[in-house]
């Protein structure tokens, strides 16, 4: 399904959803945003990062996020955590949930006849053999570390379908 709608997508805008926005989105956008430079299409692309709940909504990311990605060399740029709203649905082309439950909310609140795609990050890269990014929050930087090991097969992959589709247009 991710391909079709790819085929029908003039600018790709992706957005990806967490439970508070503070930790696995804003790393999935930084991810994401490091792997589309490289391959010479992030100036084709907008992306941002939401939450599905209200709890963190105006707080910075959370400094172990920060100093994990700076580790792998991912600069995640200062920002507010912000919830997901309606016109996310009419702004972008792909938002990708990071776990099974947020998936469940964004589909709730998904207005009817929505063309995009609502999936699951993680279903993008199937050989990792997991559908959900854990939660770092209550967990240790190691929780961290692990996060990023998901979230990067699955940017490259969106990358590589996203260069492949542009290069077509």
């Amino acid at each position: 399904m991710l391909r079709a709608i790819m085929r029908n997508s003039k600018r790709e805008r992706i957005l990806f959803v967490c439970a508070n926005n503070i930790c696995r989105s804003p790393l999935a956008a930084a991810i994401f945003r490091d792997h589309a430079a490289r391959a010479g299409i992030l100036q084709k692309i907008d992306l941002d990062s939401a939450a599905i709940n209200r709890a963190h909504v105006g707080h910075p990311v959370d400094p172990r996020a920060l100093a994990v990605a700076a580790r792998h060399g991912y600069e995640l740029p200062p920002r507010r955590a912000r919830k997901v709203g309606l016109g996310d649905f009419d702004r972008f082309t792909y938002i990708l949930a990071m776990d099974e439950d947020n998936l469940r909310a964004l589909l709730a609140l998904r207005p009817t006849g929505h063309a995009g795609h609502v999936g699951l990050l993680l279903d993008l890269a199937p050989q990792l053999g997991v559908r959900d990014v854990p939660d770092p929050y209550h967990g240790s930087l190691a929780t961290f570390e692990r996060v990023i090991g998901l979230i990067e097969p699955a940017a490259t992959t969106l990358v590589r379908d996203l260069a492949t589709k542009l290069r077509r247009a």
